[in-house]
């Protein structure tokens, strides 16, 4: 992080904001040079037209615009409800790739088409998804958001639906690296440690990842779990894990997002500053500070970041085939996903 970054490029930060509308104060924090995207909840959320609204108001902002997420996996984890098709947990194509492989791949690259088309045309370039975790049975957090228990089932299941993603013009989000899925304790709670070593990490967690990177794998989100058998720090401030691991040894060259600074996993860093510069240190290219608006004009203020890779910010961005859902829905590529998304929600009642 030691170039020096360009008046017009993305910062190397991710905020949000708290309502259905982007105040001014919001505004000019998001025109801040650090800030290279937003981050979207249910709280910003009230129709398809409102949010394509705030998208539009949101990248109105400055050039190049900035990047526009949201956690919208299915399940549990769907920011944007009402207006939307609801995707089932990914632990539902889990069970279906247990009776037929092949027809949950389908269904996978289906809802992924589904889910990315739907909110591209809201004016969202990218979700934080799939979720890699292998399910242990342990993790509350993780749960059903998990695809299986079985590292292949959870790679080729997550390949179908990175496929769907990129053809409907969508980057995705690999999480939570190296995995989260072992430990009990939810890293938005406590600091959850993975006793495991480094070879039982290898063969199962990561299995998914070093497929995926022969796929196309956007972009990874990495754990805030501590992983002591390989390093003290918490995966998302390692440059082990990061820089080693998964550039190194794994070759992985697109974009590292931390999961949100405000977490307790992320408080052995320390203050929020301390935190940013800790991620950036450590590999990451953008962190994400969500839920404390307060924290936000603290970090942007004591962070000493320099430039951002923005090749790989540039590939999260979306590209678009409809402007709205109402002109979706009269695209004869998204009605056809539609209708096997439609058939596989079926088999689920």
């Amino acid at each position: 992080m030691n170039e020096s970054r360009g008046d017009d490029d993305l910062g190397p930060v991710m905020l949000d904001i708290a309502g259905l509308e982007m105040t001014a104060a919001e505004g000019e924090l998001l025109r801040h040079p650090l800030v290279g995207g937003v981050i979207l909840f249910s709280r910003n959320y009230r129709s398809p037209q409102q949010l394509c609204e705030l998208t539009t108001a949101i990248r109105a902002l400055r050039k190049p615009e900035l990047l526009i997420a949201v956690d919208h996996e299915g399940g549990r984890v769907q920011r944007f409800r009402e207006g939307f098709s609801l995707i089932p947990a990914m632990r539902r194509l889990g069970e279906a790739w247990d009776r037929d492989r092949a027809g949950a791949c389908a269904a996978a690259h289906n809802i992924a088409y589904v889910l990315a088309a739907e909110l591209l045309a809201c004016g969202v370039d990218f979700s934080f998804t799939p979720v890699l975790d292998v399910d242990f049975g342990e993790s509350g957090v993780i749960g059903n958001r998990a695809f299986h228990s079985d590292p292949v089932a959870i790679a080729q299941l997550s390949a179908a639906l990175i496929a769907g993603l990129r053809e409907a013009g969508m980057a995705n989000v690999g999480k939570h690296f190296p995995g989260h899925g072992y430990v009990r304790a939810d890293s938005h709670l406590a600091v959850p440690v993975d006793e495991r070593s480094f070879a039982e990490i290898e063969a199962a967690d990561l299995l998914p990842y070093r497929e995926l990177i022969k796929h196309g794998l956007s972009a990874v989100m990495p754990a805030h779990v501590i992983y002591p058998k390989i390093d003290a720090h918490p995966a998302g401030f390692s440059s082990r894990w990061l820089q080693r691991i998964l550039r190194g040894q794994l070759g992985f060259d697109g974009m590292i997002f931390s999961d949100d600074l405000s977490m307790e996993g992320a408080s052995v860093a320390g203050g929020v500053v301390e935190r940013g510069a800790a991620a950036l240190a450590a590999g990451c290219d953008m962190v994400l500070l969500c839920n404390a608006p307060e924290a936000a004009p603290e970090l942007l203020a004591g962070l000493a970041a320099g430039a951002m890779n923005q090749r790989r910010a540039e590939a999260m961005r979306g590209l678009r085939v409809a402007r709205g859902l109402e002109q979706l829905r009269r695209n004869a590529r998204f009605a056809l996903a539609k209708s096997g998304f439609d058939r596989f929600v079926a088999t689920l009642a």
